[in-house]
């Protein structure tokens, strides 16, 4: 019991950099007094002490605002940063040094007998307001990023965001210098070069580079196609290059600037005269 005890508040200081002394931890941190509780509370839970279990775990939802059915299994180094809002159900595994953070609901989809909540592997982080419905399996070393709504098994290693959860595939293998080079060449970075986060925006630029990109190639090989075939020189067939940075002028600052224009005119004009 006191070795799990140190092991938790080890993984707290590890995991939290607000966290500064064993002691501040032990007195002061609800999703730690809630997982002391649930130890408690599980063990009555296993000895046929369900009522008292369950009494102890309302205690416990009642002054940390976490929820955690004595029923639940839970691994070692377990972790639930801030923690408001945390709901566990009864059938859920949760296995060790796993990370949830607050607003996580661990829950069922079923009003039938038995296995009905989620199993989370070992080192599996879910993200605040997360929601894990079902008898799902979560595999080993997931990340499921906050307000995610995962219905459906993930395997290991993998990463899972939106609502419905959808899995991000990892594209470190793949080439993104031609995206680089057309958006320095246009004036701004584009937004996908460096970011691991699924940005729909992010997306759309990257699209439209892939597509300014193969565009670009086949103007270049049309206009040496030209060049070869001109002859006498002819043809212009050089492209543009661009200088200016790739922006959208609002409506108003446009008209300021006809204004101006118009203004420094008038005065020229009255010069003049």
């Amino acid at each position: 019991m006191f070795e799990r005890l140190k092991e938790d508040l080890h993984c707290v200081l590890d995991r939290d950099p607000a966290a500064r002394t064993k002691f501040e931890v032990l007195t002061t941190y609800p999703g730690v007094h809630a997982v002391i509780v649930h130890r408690l509370s599980h063990r009555l839970w296993k000895k046929g002490l369900c009522w008292l279990a369950r009494v102890l775990s309302n205690l416990a939802r009642l002054f940390t605002g976490i929820e955690i059915h004595p029923g639940a299994t839970i691994g070692r180094r377990f972790f639930i940063d801030h923690g408001m809002g945390v709901v566990i159900g009864e059938t859920a595994v949760i296995g060790d040094d796993c990370t949830l953070y607050h607003g996580v609901t661990l829950g069922g989809t079923s009003w039938q007998k038995g296995k009905r909540h989620p199993t989370l592997g070992n080192d599996v982080v879910v993200g605040a307001g997360a929601k894990v419905l079902g008898p799902i399996a979560i595999g080993d070393g997931v990340r499921i990023g906050s307000n995610a709504v995962v219905i459906k098994p993930v395997p290991p290693g993998s990463t899972v965001v939106g609502v419905p959860g959808r899995l991000i595939h990892r594209e470190a293998d793949i080439d993104h210098s031609h995206r680089k080079q057309i958006a320095e060449k246009m004036g701004f970075d584009a937004y996908g070069v460096t970011g691991d986060a699924p940005d729909p925006v992010a997306h759309a630029i990257n699209c439209m580079l892939d597509h300014i990109h193969v565009m670009d190639k086949r103007m270049c090989a049309m206009c040496e196609a030209l060049r070869v075939l001109d002859s006498q020189g002819k043809i212009a067939v050089d492209l543009p290059k661009q200088d200016g940075s790739c922006e959208i002028v609002s409506t108003g600052e446009e008209l300021k600037r006809l204004q101006r224009e118009g203004e420094a005119d008038e005065a020229g004009h009255l010069t003049s005269t």
